[in-house]
């Protein structure tokens, strides 16, 4: 059966690689608006850029979406050193066989702006030692354009492996996967975040589920045209996880700029 299943995920590979990225080998199945508080397990290898940042200790702390095969994308929040590691590829933590990457980091920047005004330009590039190898359960999300394409009420998804309960300290060790629908910054800011939110944030969720502590840095990922982009990063919420307020994330279309800068100036040769 490993045998079949080895081959059936390099032929999806394969497939797949006609797109540079955002287009998974194995298709996620999202049954609608379920919860990371109290969450829908995700299909394993359906979100080949979710990673995994753990402490030396392997500790799982934050997540991070895989950009390209040096650099992982996360929230500056996490605070990342380089004594932490990237684990790639991995869909339950306590799995001791999974065909998981663990990666050293090499460098990592946060935008110089973060936390000006408060919680704004809340992301982090790390720079990988060595490259990620690709696989079908390891590749990269795709930039959401520098222009916003998705509005008010878009579903979108948002993965990790955060706390289902605010007050469990226990994280599941299964990836976990929701769909939130979008807001608009007017509403977000009209019905629940007043003038916390900022042009730099977008706001999904408050339709009965939530992100939660440890899903921090992860995705927030919008489906165009076949391929899913990066929308947002997790930012901050409800110091509880409520699931009738939105979570706010690191608006990507804002922040690509530094983005693509910062990786062309320090990138490999």
């Amino acid at each position: 059966m490993a045998v079949l299943w080895l081959f059936s995920c390099l032929a999806l590979f394969r497939a797949a690689q006609g797109h540079d990225c955002g287009v998974p080998a194995i298709h996620p199945i999202v049954s609608g608006y379920h919860r990371i508080v109290n969450g829908e397990e995700a299909v394993p290898g359906s979100w080949p850029w979710q990673a995994s940042l753990q402490s030396s200790n392997k500790r799982h702390f934050c997540g991070g979406s895989l950009l390209n095969e040096f650099w992982v994308a996360t929230a500056a929040h996490c605070k990342v050193t380089s004594d932490d590691i990237v684990v790639l590829g991995e869909h339950d933590r306590s799995s001791p066989v999974e065909n998981i990457q663990e990666l050293a980091v090499e460098q990592v920047f946060s935008h110089p702006n973060w936390n000006l005004p408060p919680r704004s330009y809340d992301i982090a590039l790390i720079k990988l030692a060595t490259p990620a190898n690709m696989s079908c359960t390891v590749s990269p999300v795709c930039l959401t354009d520098d222009v916003d394409l998705f509005k008010s009420g878009d579903l979108c998804v948002t993965t990790g492996w955060g706390r289902t309960r605010y007050n469990d300290f226990n994280a599941p060790s299964k990836l976990q996967q929701t769909a939130l629908p979008l807001l608009s910054n007017e509403e977000c800011q009209n019905k629940y975040w007043g003038d916390k939110i900022t042009d730099l944030m977008i706001c999904a969720g408050a339709a009965g589920s939530s992100s939660c502590m440890g899903d921090s840095g992860g995705p927030l990922v919008c489906q165009k045209e076949g391929a899913w982009q990066l929308v947002g990063i997790v930012s901050w919420g409800s110091s509880q996880c409520s699931v009738t307020s939105p979570g706010v994330y690191a608006r990507v279309s804002r922040l690509r700029g530094w983005v693509e800068e910062t990786m062309a100036q320090n990138s490999p040769a």
